[in-house]
């Protein structure tokens, strides 16, 4: 079967990164937006109490609309951080970021993604679960919490030798 090739304006990165690397290559405009977003729906909350008042105390529905802000901000910037990832968006941050993280690992003869216990069709599972997941954060959120070796970047470029190619891009 024909492997599906994604045409990007930028390198791709990582297909599907896993939760805590999307998290720790967040850029300050990420975070900008995640508070920007937790302020902004208590903010229009107060904006629309004032322009139609309903008489009730606003204490509990600001501190909602602070909580689903925070949450909604987070899947925000959590997107947009993967966008790099994929090659979506400018990332040359990323990918500098990304590869001397991954040579490092390489070169200390560690598996670039990190090691798994679990079996190899659960995280061929995972990926093809949680691939491009971030676009439908909207109908349910979820995220790559699972070591594995589908990525679809080549693992030469990090310094790592293989013996027989291993098709790591799509897992059956």
């Amino acid at each position: 079967m024909p492997e599906k090739v994604v045409d990007t304006p930028y390198p791709l990165i990582d297909a599907d990164p896993h939760f805590s690397r999307v998290v720790r290559y967040m850029r300050p405009s990420d975070y900008a937006v995640w508070a920007g977003a937790t302020g902004a729906f208590p903010g229009m909350l107060y904006l629309w109490e004032m322009a139609d008042p309903t008489k009730v105390r606003l204490r509990t529905p600001l501190r909602l609309g602070g909580l689903l802000g925070f949450i909604g901000g987070f899947l925000l910037a959590y997107q947009r951080s993967s966008v790099r990832f994929w090659g979506w968006s400018e990332n040359k941050r990323e990918e500098e970021k990304d590869f001397k993280e991954l040579s490092e690992r390489a070169r200390l003869g560690l598996p670039l993604y990190g090691e798994s216990d679990q079996p190899e069709w659960v995280q061929a599972a995972a990926y093809r679960n949680s691939a491009f997941s971030q676009l439908k954060f909207q109908a349910f959120p979820m995220f790559n919490f699972v070591n594995h070796p589908f990525h679809g970047t080549d693992p030469a470029k990090y310094g790592v030798k293989t013996d027989a190619p291993k098709d790591e891009s799509n897992p059956q």
